[in-house]
């Protein structure tokens, strides 16, 4: 069974940086659209950035300037680097991906990866 698989949180301080990876274990079909999405305690899951599978982008409007998603197509994966955090996006971070299954475009979340901006 695929599964996306992430890495990259942790803890950093406010203003620090940090880079999210995510790609998917097993065997798998075409991949369309990636992204991030992040959900804190008590609080909806929201986009962070999305990319198509040539490079479109967008953005969560509180983290354009800041945050910057890209892919590499060959290796299936995913990036998000994150610059100057900011203690309220303190969440968990998901990463998407909408793949072929089965002749089937469905979605997948990853296990989400802890992001904790703190001093």
């Amino acid at each position: 069974q695929v599964q996306l698989v992430e890495s990259g949180g942790g803890l950093v301080q406010p203003g620090g940086s940090l880079r999210l990876s995510c790609a998917p274990s097993g065997r798998i079909g075409s991949i369309n659209d990636m992204g991030w999405y992040r959900q804190a305690p008590g609080k909806q899951r929201d986009l962070v950035a999305r990319i198509t599978k040539r490079g479109s982008t967008n953005y969560a409007d509180s983290v354009k300037g800041r945050f910057t998603i890209s892919r590499e197509n060959a290796k299936n994966t995913v990036y998000l680097q994150m610059n100057n955090l900011k203690p309220e996006e303190t969440a968990v971070y998901y990463c998407y991906a909408k793949m072929l299954d089965g002749g089937y475009w469905r979605d997948y979340w990853g296990q989400g990866t802890q992001v904790t901006v703190s001093s």
